[in-house]
């Protein structure tokens, strides 16, 4: 359950509620019964471990990510070098 925060408008105090996110806001302050509003608070939210932008893609540059599809791994899990048609066709006889 997500915890809000509110500020009082007539006294001043602030304090957090327990609610789901489908429950009804609180409209007035628990200790003058005064309007209250809705604050905006900071996250605690991170994001760790691999999967995301921040970890797996954000740091990379465009030459890391081309060297990356130059190796291709065989069936006993080892790096091998990738052939291609065009570095084929240069070699001679």
């Amino acid at each position: 359950m997500p915890i809000y925060e509110y500020k009082c408008e007539k006294c001043g105090k602030e304090f957090e509620v327990f609610q789901g996110m489908s429950d009804p806001a609180v409209t007035s302050c628990r200790f003058c019964k005064g309007k209250v509003r809705k604050q905006m608070s900071l996250t605690s939210f991170q994001l760790k471990g691999s999967g995301w932008y921040v970890t797996d893609y954000g740091g990379k540059k465009p030459s890391d990510r081309a060297e990356n599809f130059d190796a291709v791994e065989n069936s006993t899990g080892k790096a091998e070098e990738k052939t291609t048609a065009a570095s084929d066709s240069t070699k001679t006889e």
